[in-house]
């Protein structure tokens, strides 16, 4: 199995973006924790790591959904070269609905579930006078997800259908994906001002 060094230093090597790198480490801390949740194995969770920190690492050069050159299609193609399972790639693909892969996995939905929820609830940190999540409560992100006009790139319904697929409560998920990230403040920059 690959490591997360290697994985760290793929994604590194195609992007250069700190917020989507930042990004990349929200959604491994959100995958690592419901992997714990779920109780699955140390091999498991750090599989479920790695996928959630690779699962954007082309879209900053190959930013064009849907293409057959695009995100998250050249991606998979880089993955399956350096000896990426099945398993990681097949989830990785899921996470994109126009990729056509369905998600069945649990670690491919919880992917989805966690994606745009982790840059909504970064995004509410950012705006917050103190600029911190350890305080963050998971009703001010609901309330920030009813405002269409805040954080506009992240898509509600796939935070709702991604909390679904998971069978997790929408309020339980949101407050699921805070904890993870505070674990993680510091180096999330979530720890406050």
């Amino acid at each position: 199995m690959k490591t997360r060094t290697e994985a760290l230093q793929l994604l590194n090597e195609f992007t250069a973006s700190p917020s989507l790198l930042k990004h990349a480490l929200a959604v491994e801390s959100a995958m690592r924790w419901y992997a714990k949740h779920f109780g699955l194995s140390a091999e498991e969770t750090e599989l479920w790591g790695m996928t959630g920190l690779l699962h954007d690492f082309d879209y900053e050069r190959y930013p064009e959904p849907a293409a057959p050159d695009g995100h998250p299609f050249h991606g998979n193609r880089i993955l399956a070269e350096r000896g990426y399972s099945d398993e990681l790639r097949t989830a990785i693909m899921g996470h994109a609905n126009y990729s056509g892969v369905a998600r069945e996995s649990r670690m491919a939905k919880a992917l989805f579930a966690v994606d745009e929820l982790s840059g909504l609830v970064t995004a509410s940190v950012l705006v917050r006078p103190d600029k911190s999540i350890l305080q963050l409560e998971a009703s001010s992100v609901l309330k920030k997800m009813k405002d269409k006009a805040f954080a506009r790139g992240c898509n509600r319904n796939d935070i709702r259908v991604g909390a679904e697929e998971l069978v997790v409560e929408l309020p339980v998920h949101v407050a699921n994906v805070i904890a993870a990230l505070r674990e993680e403040a510091e180096a999330l920059g979530l720890k406050g001002i």
